[in-house]
């Protein structure tokens, strides 16, 4: 099982001053040298925190990074034009050189529809067409007007995972992309055990569990999201932690996308060891 590591950071600023730019990409090295298989990052910009748009983040973090990957986890579509953000995807894929995974999903918190004056209640039906668009739109296909033209090596656009629920439909579709998140934050155990059942069933090829939230520090926040959090490494010892993704990696799991503490680069070491 590979490990990975998303970053959530909690609107601070550096302790020590280091301009925000500079500490991502330090962070970003750290995560390269320590052999981790890619980087993440989450999206979220109404929810009573400041918060960073993640493709922009993707960016710095392609020219800070040589071979992992950089991926979402996850988009949330039905917010955004897919023809727009397809080009700016299509932008990040190229400085990735084929590194970027894009995980998409259809959002969970009526705040960031809200927000931008989206319809919450649609989100569930639109997702599939938002995602056929986006790969036409990369296939160069004209939709609502002029084709976008594909940047030379660009087209066919990255890998698209699906960030869902163990829904029937929605393995389903998983299934035909390139791959099935869940999150580590609402999912139970049978729940991932009967999805990953399903979604194998289904012929899907690569199942990640995100969001997985690690922290050894005795004074960690149990709960850093405010919910009660399922599929967690914070307060655990670091056999206890072992365990717990070595269950993950029993059941199938092909990668753990684990939380790292963005104020203290130095439990990626300790994370890093339990695998």
């Amino acid at each position: 099982m590979r490990l990975g590591i998303v970053t959530i950071p909690r609107g601070q600023l550096p302790k020590d001053g280091t301009p925000m730019a500079e500490y991502f990409s330090k962070f970003a090295e750290q995560v390269e040298s320590l052999d981790y298989h890619g980087i993440w990052l989450t999206d979220a910009f109404a929810r009573g925190r400041a918060t960073l748009d993640p493709l922009s983040v993707a960016g710095l973090l392609c020219a800070a990074t040589k071979k992992i990957e950089i991926g979402t986890c996850v988009i949330q579509l039905p917010i955004r034009h897919p023809v727009e953000h397809a080009h700016r995807v299509q932008t990040i894929n190229l400085l990735a050189n084929g590194r970027f995974r894009f995980g998409v999903g259809t959002g969970s918190t009526k705040h960031d529809f809200d927000a931008v004056q989206a319809d919450y209640d649609t989100r569930y039906k639109v997702l599939p067409g938002l995602i056929e668009t986006m790969r036409r739109v990369w296939n160069e296909e004209a939709v609502y007007g002029p084709a976008i033209t594909a940047w030379p090596g660009t087209k066919g656009g990255p890998q698209v995972m699906l960030g869902a629920w163990r829904s029937q439909r929605w393995i389903d579709l998983a299934s035909k992309l390139d791959g099935w998140i869940s999150s580590g934050i609402h999912s139970k155990w049978e729940d991932l055990e009967l999805g990953l059942k399903m979604y194998r069933a289904a012929g899907g090829k690569r199942a990640i569990v995100a969001n997985i939230h690690a922290d050894f520090r005795p004074n960690a926040d149990a709960a850093p999201t405010g919910h009660h959090l399922t599929i967690s490494l914070i307060g655990q010892t670091p056999a206890e932690a072992k365990d717990r993704l070595k269950r993950l990696a029993d059941l199938g799991v092909d990668d753990a996308l684990i939380v790292a503490p963005f104020d203290d680069p130095s439990q990626l070491e300790i994370i890093r060891g339990l695998v």
